[in-house]
């Protein structure tokens, strides 16, 4: 049954009304069987009347032929008779009445149904005591009739039988008719598998077919699936192609360097060679991981976040760069970061992001270089902000440094700084922000504060 979902909404809906109608048809025979009791304890009662009547008219010596009828066919069934007088004496009828199965009725009551056994087989018998005078006798008069209780049992299996063809003529309509329902209600779902299996692997594009509410919401599931994946194709496409572009020449360097080597017509030759070799290599190698540190920072999408220390990260971060800045004569310093600030976050990757905006001031801030001040503040969200005093970027190259491999200008740079904390501030639901400066630049990494209850959160789906 959980195979098929036909065959699922087939029985719950049928299996009820089974249930149902068995229920019905057990009433319906209960109903049966006490109509079939009345109607046929009626037709004694009527019968003895009729012969009470006979024998007071004919001083018990005659039956009328209207009664005689009665008797030969009442309900279905002959109908016998006893009749004795007040004093025990035998009047007209049947010879010997039938013998009650168990303790009869009292004989002072004027009428009484009883079961009872006549020649083995069960009767149902009516005990009708009157007074009148027959052939100058006065007194109570006693007249017995009973009918075999086969005919009553006929007739309540015969309303069964007439019931259960009903009910199981509606069963089957019913159940006809919910297989067709069921088939005809599920066509959207079919064809809107027919046509998904009609697609190109290729084609990503989001399903605009008309369905029913109820399979609207997994639709709207697919179709943000599909967008998933092929944002998530795009930007492995965008990676290779970015890859083999930014290092085909490096690459073809650091080949024309080992050339050069091989070439030199000196050991000094090939010496200056070999340095300008491990220069080339170190630029290429920085590249490579650059590129795959965007491509982390992009795949990491929609990972769980652990709640961290970001202040811890951040000291740790700005004392790695202290040696590097000392040597650039830059004096960096880090503000606000005293306090615990606990955010739900990839600290491998926020680590490798601000990383990335300390080295950028340091390769872009120019030769009027002096400082680099990082600061966390946090207001309704946490946020960080790397300000130089170096030679700035004009407003109009802002869209141009934010792109992938973007410069303001030529630098030993990869050009993938800013892209790098921007993929991961996407990452933690956050942005990047170029803030607007009198002089030098100024960036900010913003990341949400932790929800109440602490414990982890999913991260952003923004592509």
């Amino acid at each position: 049954m959980t195979g098929s979902l036909r065959l699922r909404l087939f029985a719950i809906i049928l299996i009820p009304l089974v249930l149902i109608s068995v229920g019905v048809g057990l009433w319906r025979l209960g109903e049966a069987r006490q109509t079939g009791k009345e109607l046929y304890d009626n037709a004694l009662l009527i019968t003895a009347l009729a012969v009470s009547r006979d024998v007071a008219l004919a001083d018990g010596d005659l039956i009328s032929l209207e009664t005689e009828a009665l008797l030969a066919d009442t309900a279905g069934g002959p109908v016998r008779y006893h009749v004795y007088a007040p004093d025990g004496v035998f009047v007209t009828g049947f010879a010997v009445p039938p013998i009650p199965i168990a303790n009869g009725p009292s004989l002072t009551e004027p009428y009484a149904f009883f079961d009872a056994a006549y020649k083995g087989r069960p009767v149902r018998v009516l005990r009708l005591k009157y007074v009148t005078e027959i052939d100058g006798f006065s007194g109570p008069f006693t007249v017995t009739v009973w009918q075999d209780i086969a005919v009553r049992n006929a007739f309540v299996t015969g309303l069964a039988l007439k019931a259960l063809a009903v009910i199981s003529v509606l069963i089957l309509s019913t159940g006809a008719v919910v297989w067709f329902g069921v088939q005809y209600g599920l066509k959207p779902l079919t064809d809107l598998e027919d046509a998904i299996s009609r697609r190109s692997s290729e084609d990503l594009s989001p399903i605009q077919r008309r369905v029913p509410i109820e399979a609207r919401g997994l639709v709207d599931r697919l179709n943000v699936l599909f967008g998933q994946v092929n944002r998530a194709m795009q930007a492995q496409a965008a990676f290779i192609s970015d890859a083999s572009h930014q290092l085909r020449n490096p690459i073809a360097g650091v080949r024309a360097l080992g050339e050069a080597i091989l070439t030199a017509r000196s050991l000094d030759a090939a010496k200056a060679r070999a340095g300008d070799l491990v220069t080339a290599a170190e630029r290429a190698g920085d590249l490579a991981e650059s590129l795959m540190t965007l491509e982390r920072a992009r795949a990491g999408l929609g990972t769980a976040l652990e709640v961290s220390d970001l202040a811890q990260v951040l000291r740790r971060t700005v004392a790695d760069f202290q040696g590097l800045a000392t040597r650039k004569q830059v004096q960096l310093r880090l503000t606000g970061a005293d306090a615990r600030a606990p955010v739900p976050m990839d600290a491998t990757m926020v680590e490798e992001a601000v990383r990335n905006l300390i080295d950028n001031a340091l390769l872009h801030g120019g030769p009027g270089l002096r400082s680099i001040t990082v600061s966390l503040r946090g207001d309704q969200d946490w946020r960080i902000s790397v300000t130089d005093d170096g030679q700035g970027v004009a407003t109009d190259d802002y869209a141009k440094i934010l792109a992938r491999f973007g410069q303001a200008q030529p630098n030993a740079g990869s050009g993938l700084g800013l892209s790098i904390a921007d993929a991961v501030a996407r990452q933690h639901g956050g942005a990047l922000t170029i803030d607007p400066v009198g002089a030098g630049f100024a960036v900010s990494l913003r990341l949400p504060r932790m929800r109440d209850g602490g414990g982890t959160v999913a991260a952003s789906q923004e592509p």
